[in-house]
């Protein structure tokens, strides 16, 4: 995008409020003292069918109070996929609060998600956290079931080139010109598909954990990512002294049969009684791999599941198979799973026990599923006519650098990638980042975009294992 005067992006900015205002009523966020915009905008559920079943989707618009307010509003594409945006604005607005100030913030719920045409599955949220793989998988099929009862359970109609569709009516509906688009994991997806199908809207885009549209699993890294807590451990004399055969013993959990344990649920505190099984040893080590500080845990844990105590696996990775099911949409995840990656070929798997389980659960849900036929289109990435700044996290389980930087060298020249080599999932998390962000999409031109300064970044160490406390048999002197 060209640079603009002030004046002008006054003037523009003068204009679009009095359009905003038309399009949203005064609302009331949870997570916001202040009164926030609301609005709905009406979609076609299958946008070969204009005429036919419609959908509401919603939206909600945290208004800059600036005077010299901006024009280019900055959209935040939720993760999951099935999250809803929405629901996660106040984590939002910490994250870009400071874009705020002079720009609005929008937040959309994408089709399937939150308020928008839901595809929640509450068959999933009942209080337990039980690891039998045999009921989630039943429960799934009683979701699906269900869902396809309801008037928008056109289970085809969700995919992410379909969905972007709606992103681009909110931007009309709200008479922004470019706006900024800031995507979180699968949100990154959202993003690219986006760009690739409405590039002249974009005036930037910022792709935090990235996932490539040609991504099959979300778990073709975790084996290293947790090779990596391992052989870390083997090279410290403190934690090889305390966890010498970690790795043995993590070997041994996946051959162990399902076992019934007694747990405390870590939320309620109350005695239940649950089915462990590899399978779900295997989903909450990755759970717990997403962020670094409790990767610090992992031979602790994993140690202590060995010897039958899973407590401290089951607290660190949430609870149960499915943790959040009330936050997370789940039928919209394999609307869009089950079409976008099953229609790419299966990556060569080297022994990944993640890499098989996560194969082997989305192919039994899949199975049944109704899948969209997605444009061959959809899985390239081509080159980027905007500034575009990509963020990555070197352990991170799903979306390691490799992934940033496949993207970057497609989307080519106008791109900036910054790799933390010791960082997790979620770089917008960190305040360095942060701030790197708004000077990126404040920036007057391109060219300064490029040329962004990231000298606060700096390279972490691992975080070192944990120990428990051990107790002194004597008072020392």
């Amino acid at each position: 995008m060209s640079a603009i005067s002030r004046t002008g992006w006054l003037l523009s900015g003068l204009l679009f409020s009095g359009v905003a205002a038309a399009q949203t009523t005064a609302c009331r966020h949870p997570d916001f003292p202040q009164e926030v915009r609301c609005g709905v905008v009406q979609q076609p559920l299958n946008p070969a069918q204009p005429s036919g079943q419609r959908i509401d989707i919603h939206y909600v618009v945290l208004p800059s109070q600036d005077k010299n307010k901006l024009p280019d509003a900055v959209f935040l594409l939720a993760g999951g996929p099935g999250q809803s945006a929405i629901q996660l604005a106040g984590a939002g607005n910490g994250m870009l609060s400071r874009l705020n100030k002079r720009r609005d913030l929008v937040f959309v719920d994408q089709r399937g998600t939150g308020k928008s045409a839901s595809l929640q599955c509450p068959e999933l949220e009942k209080d337990d956290f039980n690891g039998d793989d045999d009921t989630m998988y039943q429960r799934m099929e009683q979701c699906r079931t269900r869902l396809q009862k309801l008037p928008h359970g056109q289970l085809d109609q969700y995919i992410t080139s379909i969905a972007v569709n709606d992103l681009e009516a909110v931007r009309r509906q709200q008479g922004y010109g470019q706006i900024n688009l800031v995507g979180v994991s699968y949100g990154t997806r959202v993003g690219l598909e986006y760009l690739r199908q409405f590039p002249s809207q974009v005036r930037r885009l910022v792709l935090d954990g990235v996932v490539p549209p040609d991504m099959r699993l979300p778990a073709e890294d975790t084996a290293v990512a947790l090779d990596g807590v391992f052989a870390f451990c083997e090279q410290d004399k403190a934690c090889k002294q305390a966890y010498p055969d970690v790795r043995a013993q993590w070997n041994r959990l996946l051959q162990s049969p399902p076992q019934k344990v007694s747990l405390q649920h870590p939320r309620t505190g109350q005695m239940q009684t649950v089915t462990i099984t590899p399978s779900s040893v295997i989903g909450m080590v990755q759970r717990t791999l997403y962020v670094p500080a409790q990767t610090a845990m992992l031979p602790f844990a994993i140690s202590r599941a060995a010897h039958g105590d899973f407590l401290p696996l089951v607290t660190m990775s949430g609870g149960g198979n499915l943790p959040g099911a009330a936050s997370m949409s789940f039928g919209m995840h394999y609307a869009v799973w089950c079409s976008e990656a099953l229609q790419r070929p299966a990556p060569k798997n080297d022994g990944s026990v993640f890499l098989q389980n996560a194969e082997e659960n989305y192919q039994r849900i899949c199975k049944n599923w109704p899948r969209a036929k997605v444009p061959e289109a959809f899985y390239s990435v081509p080159p980027a006519p905007v500034p575009v700044l990509l963020l990555s996290g070197g352990i991170d389980p799903v979306t390691p650098t490799r992934h940033g930087d496949a993207v970057a060298k497609a989307l080519g020249a106008k791109t900036v990638h910054i790799s933390v080599q010791h960082a997790g999932h979620g770089m917008l998390m960190n305040a360095c980042i942060r701030d790197v962000n708004y000077r990126f999409i404040h920036a007057k031109d391109e060219k300064e975009a490029l040329a962004v300064n990231q000298r606060c970044v700096k390279q972490i160490p691992r975080p070192m294992a944990w120990m428990p406390v051990q107790a002194k048999s004597e008072v020392q002197p």
